[in-house]
C-alpha cells in the first residue's frame, strides 16, 4: 500500500460552520474522512457527514479544505477540547484507551453486605488491561452505525440501552475493525479494577469513601447520565466504575464459593448476566464496590452499559 501523510491540520471557526485544512502527501487518488473528539483525542466519535470540500473520494495531493455544517451532525458545539482527524484510505475504527491492571490476590464480596454478596473470599487473577471509560454513545455508533441510547444528543456520555446480547455483537465488529480481542470483563476483573487492584485502598466506592466524588447516583445526576469522566478517578485512574451506568460482566449471576479461586469465569450456566457498579439512576448504596445484580441478556435498561477489557497476553 502507497504511504499517505496528512500535514498541517488546523480548524477555524466560519460563522455556524467549521474549515478544517490539511495538506495531503500522496502518491495517488485516496479516500479522506474526518473525525471528531470532544476531550483532546483520549476518544473519537463517529465519523462526520455534514462535510463538503475535500473530502470523500478520489482526493490528491496538495493543500486542502473541508467545510463542516456542524448543525448538521449536532445541536452545537463548544468547549476547549476539541479536535479533528483526518483517517486517510478508509474508516478506521476507535481505540478505548486502556489501564494496565497488574495481576495479583484479593478478596472479593463482602460479609457485611448483601446476601448474594457473601462469602467473601479470595480470587487470584492474572493481569488484564481494562477501559478507562465505559464506552461512549459515538464509539458505540461508529461500530454500528446507530446510536440506541435513551439520553441522546450527549456524543461523550456512556452509551445506555445496550443488552448483554448487544454488546456481544458490538465486540465481534470492534474485533473485527481493529484486529483485537476485546471483551467484557469477568465479574472478578471488574470487581478487582474497581477497587483500584494492588493499589486498592479498601474505599467503599470506585476511588473515595465519598459516594458523590466518585459516582453519578440518583441523589446528584439530576435523572440522567452525565458525559464519562467527569467525577475522580479510583486509585489506578480509571473512571465511572461506581454510578454513571450500570455495566456488563461476561459472568452468569449466581453465588459465590467460598475457596480461593484463580481467575474465575462464573456459573458455567445461567438465566442472567451480572451487572455491577450501580448508575445515575439508583441509591449510593448500589454504587458500592461489592454491589451486584443480574439481569436477563436481553434486557436493554436506560442505565445499563458497558466497558472492554483486553488479556495481557
Amino acid at each position: 500500500m502507497e504511504a499517505q501523510r496528512v500535514t498541517n491540520l488546523r480548524a477555524e471557526q466560519s460563522g455556524q460552520d467549521v474549515i478544517v485544512f490539511y495538506f495531503l502527501d500522496a502518491n495517488s487518488a485516496c479516500e479522506v474522512e474526518l473525525f471528531l473528539s470532544l476531550d483532546n483525542g483520549n476518544t473519537w466519535g463517529a465519523l462526520l457527514k455534514g462535510v463538503s470540500g475535500d473530502v470523500g473520494k478520489n482526493i490528491t495531493k496538495g493543500s486542502k479544505q473541508i467545510l463542516w455544517k456542524v448543525l448538521d451532525d449536532r445541536q452545537e458545539l463548544e468547549g476547549d477540547k476539541i479536535k479533528f482527524k483526518i483517517v486517510v484510505n478508509g474508516r478506521k475504527s476507535f481505540e478505548p484507551e486502556m489501564i494496565f491492571v497488574e495481576g495479583g490476590a484479593f478478596q472479593m464480596g463482602s460479609n457485611a453486605g448483601d446476601l448474594d454478596e457473601k462469602p467473601m473470599h479470595y480470587v487470584s487473577l492474572n493481569s488484564f488491561s481494562i477501559a478507562k471509560y465505559e464506552i461512549t454513545q459515538a464509539q458505540y455508533q461508529s461500530v454500528m452505525g446507530r446510536n440506541p441510547s435513551v439520553f441522546k444528543d450527549c456524543d461523550n456520555c456512556p452509551v445506555d440501552n445496550v443488552s448483554w446480547n448487544d454488546v456481544q455483537e458490538f465486540i465481534q465488529k470492534l474485533n473485527t475493525q481493529t484486529g483485537r480481542i476485546y471483551r467484557l470483563p469477568t465479574e472478578a476483573e471488574w470487581d478487582y479494577a474497581a477497587k483500584g487492584g494492588k493499589n486498592c485502598k479498601a474505599y467503599s466506592y470506585s476511588g473515595s469513601h465519598d459516594v458523590s466524588a466518585s459516582a453519578w447516583y440518583n441523589s446528584n445526576s439530576d435523572g440522567k447520565s452525565h458525559p464519562v469522566g467527569l467525577k475522580m478517578p479510583n486509585e489506578l485512574g480509571i473512571c465511572d466504575m461506581s454510578g454513571n451506568v450500570w455495566e456488563w460482566c461476561s459472568d452468569f449471576y449466581g453465588s459465590y464459593n467460598n475457596f480461593l479461586e484463580t481467575n474465575p469465569k462464573g456459573p458455567s450456566n445461567g438465566s442472567q448476566h451480572v451487572f455491577r457498579g450501580g448508575s445515575w439512576h439508583f441509591t449510593q448504596e448500589h454504587c458500592r464496590i461489592s454491589n451486584r445484580l443480574g439481569s436477563s441478556s436481553d434486557l436493554r435498561a436506560i442505565d445499563g452499559g458497558f466497558r472492554l477489557v483486553l488479556s495481557a497476553e
